[in-house]
């Protein structure tokens, strides 16, 4: 199970976050020209840039991908045994089945640390501070899921290297691979916003990890992730069918295994910008609710 650390590098506080652009026009107050602030682009960028200074920090790096490695040199080893139970794909080793698994269920757990991040945002008074200034709040929780993303990222890419140097994990192609990798970003990224939805809402840090685990742990294991459906008892099977984590896995897996299958594939494009969209709205209005 994923654990990053909580999001070091917050969001700014200070005026200088949004005076890196002129904003397009100004206006005329009683001592001469107001200036309105930065474009929306511009403090997107800015605060983005801010968090992402965290990731230099090497005790960042190592802790951010140490624990995905040590899932797949578990699973890899514990479970690989399973490649010659007869519900097995035929000619598929298991590394191969379980790497695309693991960049699915990696970035949906990281997620979480999305909105535990924005929680302790909100705790710390940083949105009423922002207040102050001619910042949007949509730019606060826009840096924080392309920090995410980028966090996201980063423990794929070191994911996959690791797996192809070390454990031989071949999968059909770096189109494939890559294909796969994207995926796995889209689910988390659209996942990301419905969680900082939580954490506007709930704004407690350690109870929405706690609430994260519970729902996204379950999930990760009740899936086609780890075993094959056809391998479950009928209850779970049922149950791992219906779950929509099996459709990012399949979906990923397909794609690095060179057997893509465009029903999964754009099933979970679509559900990941629905959730993008709703969460964001969710959030939006959540973050506008704090006193």
């Amino acid at each position: 199970m994923t654990t990053p650390p909580a999001a070091t590098g917050s969001a700014p506080t200070d005026p200088a976050v949004v005076a890196s652009a002129p904003a397009a026009s100004t206006a005329a107050g009683p001592d001469g020209p107001i200036w309105p602030g930065s474009t929306l682009a511009t403090q997107v960028t800015v605060l983005t840039g801010r968090l992402l200074r965290s990731l230099r920090d090497p005790r960042m790096l190592v802790v951010s991908v140490v624990q995905p490695l040590i899932m797949l040199a578990l699973f890899s080893q514990m479970f690989r045994t399973l490649a010659d139970s007869p519900h097995f794909p035929d000619g598929v080793r298991y590394i191969d089945y379980l790497l695309p698994a693991l960049l699915v269920t990696t970035t949906t757990q990281a997620t979480v640390w999305a909105g535990v991040a924005l929680a302790d945002d909100l705790r710390e008074g940083l949105v009423s501070r922002l207040r102050t200034m001619p910042v949007s709040l949509l730019a606060l929780l826009a840096a924080r899921s392309l920090y995410a993303a980028a966090r996201n990222a980063l423990q794929l890419v070191v994911l996959v290297v690791v797996g192809v140097v070390l454990f031989d994990y071949r999968p059909g192609g770096p189109l494939g691979a890559t294909a796969a990798l994207l995926v796995a970003l889209m689910v988390s990224w659209g996942l990301s916003w419905v969680f900082l939805g939580l954490g506007a809402r709930i704004r407690n840090p350690e109870l929405l990890q706690t609430f994260g685990m519970v729902v996204i742990f379950p999930l990760a294991f009740v899936s086609s992730a780890f075993v094959p459906l056809a391998g479950l008892p009928a209850g779970a099977r049922a149950v791992a069918t219906a779950n929509p984590l099996t459709q990012a896995v399949e979906a990923a897996r397909g794609l690095s295994l060179g057997t893509p299958s465009a029903g999964w594939i754009t099933a979970v494009l679509l559900a990941s910008a629905v959730l993008a969209a709703g969460g964001g709205i969710w959030a939006s209005r959540e973050v506008r609710r704090v006193g």
